[in-house]
């Protein structure tokens, strides 16, 4: 078992209280087998993606895996060695990133330090050549939509706070009405109170306007948080696309499910498809029938097999405890992380695991301790074996 850990519109500021995304209309953006190299080197190898309107797409990966050269090639600041690009149904092939109708927010914001804070943010409306009445209108709109106070207006970016300057590099980015915004790890240099505030503010943000987000981030817990659906990078492909819940409980494979957060992994061999059920027998845990309903078993998965477990569906039990499948450990550390407390173990079997539970005024176990853990088959995912 392992343990993986454009052109100036109407302002977007529809509030739509949150409604559903139209699944069946057309993306707004359409990424089809886009390669990127830079000279032997190949960055981006085949990526397609579908985004649809008003749908807030996470791109996670380990570094070098492409999610920000994707971006790019999005932003338009690169050209792609081969592969389209469409935004809002138009080739963006040879479209300058200056003329495209996306705007993006840098993990360096960029502010231009000897601007104020209005200058700062209707500058891309002084650019178009925009009246100076009708930019300062929208300055105004953009204060109140990113929560600022008027008395900032006059400040320079040196004079705010972290979080400030996010919210005028924010408002910057949506003051021309984008069709896409794109955001590069713009939260990662903050600390962690200012980054859960300013998380929250980007969700308030989404639900509020009619703007597609395109959001690149290392930080795990943010893309869950925040993305309608999660893009899971590496070594230039996309290994998965979907929803939060899917990426975290129905990986495609055991890369994703190490990489989205920590999991335990137990071998198991596939013996039989029939009729719905898959039978396999396990070798490293007490299984009360060695069956499950095909729908807990990826299609790919075949012969050498691997159980996705996620520490919080792994509980102590005791003898009269029903549970599918149970497993005697060692506790061997105890970590308390403030609302959950988790534990590593080791079996009989000669295997480490990981158990999460809500944390208490004592501690249940204590390293040294011998306990039984158990798990039910509905919380589980049996996806194809291989290293990840």
């Amino acid at each position: 078992m392992i343990i993986r850990g454009g052109a100036i519109g109407p302002p977007p500021f529809c509030f739509n209280g949150g409604s559903k995304r139209d699944m069946t209309s057309a993306p707004i953006l359409d990424i089809r087998d886009i390669h990127k190299d830079y000279g032997s080197y190949q960055a981006l190898k085949g990526v397609s993606l579908s985004v649809r309107q008003g749908e807030f797409i996470a791109l996670v990966g380990p570094s070098g895996c492409g999610k920000t050269t994707l971006l790019k090639q999005i932003a338009g600041f690169e050209d792609a060695t081969s592969g389209t690009i469409s935004i809002d149904g138009r080739d963006m092939a040879g479209v300058p990133a200056a003329h495209r109708p996306t705007s993006m927010v840098f993990q360096k914001l960029a502010l231009f330090p000897h601007m104020t804070v209005a200058e700062n943010i209707g500058f891309p409306l002084k650019l178009r050549k925009v009246a100076q009445g009708e930019i300062a209108a929208r300055v105004n709109e953009m204060l109140t939509l990113m929560q600022l106070k008027p008395i900032y207006l006059d400040r320079f970016p040196r004079a705010l706070s972290g979080g400030e300057q996010q919210r005028v590099a924010l408002a910057r980015s949506m003051i021309s009405s984008p069709k896409l915004l794109l955001l590069d790890e713009p939260l990662s240099a903050l600390d962690v109170k200012l980054k859960k505030v300013l998380q929250s503010e980007l969700k308030r943000l989404h639900r509020s306007v009619g703007v597609t987000f395109v959001h690149v981030t290392h930080d795990l817990e943010e893309a869950m948080m925040l993305a309608d659906r999660i893009c899971v990078m590496r070594a230039g492909h996309i290994l998965q696309l979907g929803e939060p819940a899917d990426i975290y409980y129905r990986p495609a494979d055991a890369f994703v499910a190490g990489f989205i957060g920590e999991t335990n992994l137990f071998p198991v061999e596939i013996t039989s498809r029939a009729k719905g059920r898959v039978r396999y027998s396990a070798g490293s845990f007490d299984d009360a029938s060695g069956e499950l309903p095909e729908a807990l078993v990826a299609e790919a998965a075949q012969g050498a097999a691997l159980m996705n477990v996620r520490p919080e569906l792994i509980r102590r039990i005791g003898p009269e405890d029903k549970v599918d499948c149970r497993v005697t450990a060692r506790v061997t550390e105890v970590f308390t992380k403030g609302g959950t407390v988790q534990y590593r173990a080791h079996t009989s079997q000669g295997m480490d695991l990981a158990v999460e539970i809500q944390g208490t005024s004592r501690l249940p176990m204590e390293v040294g301790e011998e306990v039984h853990l158990g798990w039910n088959k509905k919380d589980i995912w049996v996806l194809p074996g291989g290293e990840p």
